[in-house]
Order: structure tokens, then sequence, then C-alpha cells
């Protein structure tokens, strides 16, 4: 869905959209797995600097392997979301002064029209945790053989050594006399 600069010249605009999996393009890793819900309302806030409000709430399911074990993990994703754009050769025109800190939380359009697809994708990522668990209790794979230890148990005997010291104990072994 396109919201228009000259549509919101005239009135605020309001959406209620359903977006099917597979619309979005995420990350290589992450999959949308139900319909993408969201409403909320579009409003030219200063015609004259062209400053964008777009105001809303989404849900949908985002599927991703867990960063532990890699099996498939769900995360149900609900945020309301308040975000300002203003036109990106006001951006430009700014130059590489340094950015004050109201204006971190700003993004930047070009042209006269945004893409609500591509807000809802940045709304999304910025939503999803750091780091991917299908459970808090999740004990990963083994990393000598391989085994998902939520699945069995394969009772490798991992030592963990301390590499700090292997250049210094390979020169000392290189140093030692052989008899």
């Amino acid at each position: 869905m396109l919201i228009s600069l000259q549509e919101l010249e005239l009135r605020p605009v309001q959406f209620k959209v359903d977006i099917p999996a597979g619309e979005i393009e995420y990350d290589a890793k992450l999959k949308q797995a139900s319909v993408l819900h969201t409403q909320g309302a579009a409003e030219l806030v200063n015609h004259a600097l062209g400053e964008i409000r777009i105001r809303g709430s989404l849900s949908v399911t985002i599927e991703a392997p867990c960063d532990r074990c890699l099996e498939a993990a769900s995360f149900p994703v609900q945020k309301d979301f308040d975000l300002l754009y203003y036109p990106s050769d006001e951006y430009e025109a700014a130059g590489e002064e340094e950015i004050r800190d109201a204006e971190s939380e700003v993004a930047y359009y070009e042209g006269d029209r945004l893409n609500l697809s591509e807000i809802l994708r940045e709304v999304v990522l910025l939503t999803l945790p750091m780091q991917v668990v299908c459970s808090e209790s999740c004990k990963g794979i083994c990393p000598a053989c391989g085994q998902n230890r939520n699945v069995r148990d394969c009772h490798c005997r991992i030592e963990s050594a301390d590499d700090r010291w292997s250049k210094l104990r390979a020169l000392r072994t290189e140093l030692e006399p052989r008899h």
C-alpha cells in the first residue's frame, strides 16, 4: 500500500490492511508465518516541511531458526508504532551536522509517497529480540557431535581449553631440548 503526499495534503489517510505471508521480504532467515494485521492513520503534520506522522498497530507471527538449536521458533509480534517521516532532501540539506536526539528517531522518505509495507517491515524487524531462541530452557546443539541436546543428550565430554596460552605452550615445546 502506498501513502500519497497529495492525498495527505487533503486529509489524513486511515488504513486497515491484512498482508498475507510472503508479500514482505524480511531477512534471509526470517519468515512471516501468519497474516500481518495492521491498522492506523497517516497524517501530514507540517505542510511546509512535508512532515508525515504514521501511527498504528500491527500483529503478526514470525518464524526463524533458533540461535541455539537451529530448530524453527515462532514469535508473535504485537506492536504499537508512532513514526515521523521527513523528506530526504531535508536530510541531505543538513549535511554532516550533528543529529539532535529528537531527530535520531525520525526517518526520511523520497518522492511523494511512502510504502506502508516497508514501514511495517522495519517495525517488525526492530521488535524482534536480538537473540532468537525457541525457549529459555533450550540446550542448543553439541559443539562436538552436532546433536540437538533438546532431543537427546549425547554425553560428549567437552573440555574447555584456555586458548590464550597455546602460543606460549607451542614455543616452549619448540625450545625444549630433545633427548
